[in-house]
């Protein structure tokens, strides 16, 4: 899990702090008069903004997009860049909507169709020409996209979601504002402030793990203990617990981007595509028991005839674990059952969903566990996990 050779690579320029979104008019013009902004379904909530980019000589072409972006949205706002000939895109929005600018900044950029260059149910090419300037701005604490180099999206005739992925998707601004985030509803603070969560958890304790993603995990877990986690989802006027949340999704990012994920994103991304259902509320459901999955691996290594390799992985984790906990109780305890038992109160009294409220039924749960042993998240859990295990998941969480 910790390997002192390896690579790290992030958005070009990252800009953090309270009102930095007035900077954007100056960020843009170097960049080209003619601009692409991509929203969520209501651009007038960002019209002061959009006003001021205006103002300041700019060219504005909108586009909407609702929900996780499909291919047809990709594909529309794409063609859109094209013929009003914009020369940057900015994606101000939550996750969705910045993946769906980092796919279409790169597709505006680049010959052919989306289908050549997207995984699994695509061609899978590498995309060979650089993106568009593309300026990402989030609007919600959790996904982290403005820092990753893919985009996910849903192609609805085959019932999944797939990466467009190439080192240049990282945007080449992230701008950070952490005032953005007064208006974001409950439901989506509380989806997205898991998904962060998980984002540092199972980057800490990934197969691909190094020493500078833990240091970002470490450094980003002390930023949402349980306590800032709850006073950001009951009031996000507060200023303290907006920006930490704020700041713990952008290292979540990070982290994610070069360190891997697990278990919980291995699942997430199949039911997402499945079932449609909510990414963060996945995420929420499954992250509790796929820790005690890894905890319970982990420990029975310990007391069996393992590889001296296996033994330091399970000792690397568990330690890993007591650090998480520490972090998460702000102090209070490092025993990794408690943990556990704060993930599953959290989840229980923010109303998160668990997964048979999403439409998912126990006859579902075969596929489910055949598609997600496949994905890429899942080859970043410590352990590989058997598939009696992986239905033990499934089952706790349903």
């Amino acid at each position: 899990m910790s390997n002192y050779s390896f690579e790290f690579c992030t958005s070009s320029k990252i800009i953090f702090g309270r009102g930095k979104s007035d900077l954007l008019p100056e960020l843009i013009r170097p960049l080209g008069s003619r601009i692409m902004i991509i929203t969520g379904s209501s651009p007038q909530r960002h019209s002061v903004l959009i006003e001021k980019i205006k103002a300041a000589g700019i060219y504005v072409s909108l586009a909407t997009v609702s929900g996780e972006p499909e291919v047809e949205k990709i594909t529309e706002i794409t063609s859109l860049i094209l013929r009003q000939n914009c020369k940057v895109v900015l994606a101000l929005g939550g996750g969705s909507v910045l993946d769906a600018g980092k796919a279409a900044a790169i597709l505006a950029n680049n010959p052919g169709d989306i289908m050549e260059y997207l995984e699994v149910v695509g061609e899978g090419k590498a995309l060979p020409c650089a993106s568009l300037p593309f300026i990402a701005v989030p609007t919600t604490a959790g996904t982290g996209s403005e820092v990753t180099r893919n985009s996910v999206i849903t192609v609805p005739s085959h019932r999944v979601k797939v990466s467009l992925r190439s080192p240049e998707m990282l945007p080449k601004i992230a701008l950070i504002d952490p005032e953005l985030l007064r208006e974001c509803p409950l439901t989506v603070r509380v989806n997205c402030g898991f998904d962060a969560l998980c984002h540092l958890m199972e980057a800490m304790i990934s197969r691909k793990a190094t020493p500078f993603t833990d240091m970002i995990c470490s450094y980003g877990l002390q930023q949402i203990p349980r306590e800032t986690l709850q006073t950001y989802w009951n009031d996000p006027q507060i200023e303290e617990p907006r920006c930490a949340m704020a700041f713990a999704s952008l290292l979540g990012g990070m982290a994610l981007a070069n360190g891997g994920l697990g278990a919980v994103h291995g699942f997430a991304g199949v039911i997402g595509g499945m079932f449609g259902a909510p990414h963060g509320a996945v995420c929420a459901a499954l992250l509790a028991p796929v820790l005690k999955t890894n905890m319970a691996v982990a420990r029975q290594i310990e007391e069996g005839s393992s590889s001296e390799g296996e033994l330091l992985l399970a000792e690397k984790m568990l330690k890993q674990i007591e650090k998480m906990t520490d972090f998460f109780t702000a102090g209070q305890c490092r025993e990794p059952e408690k943990l556990i038992t704060e993930l599953e109160r959290l989840t229980r009294e923010n109303h998160v969903p668990r997964l048979s409220d999403m439409g998912i039924k126990e006859s579902d749960l075969p596929i489910i566990i055949k598609k997600s042993s496949q994905s890429s998240s899942m080859k970043g859990n410590p352990f590989s996990l058997s598939e009696e295990r992986l239905s033990y998941i499934l089952h706790k969480a349903l």
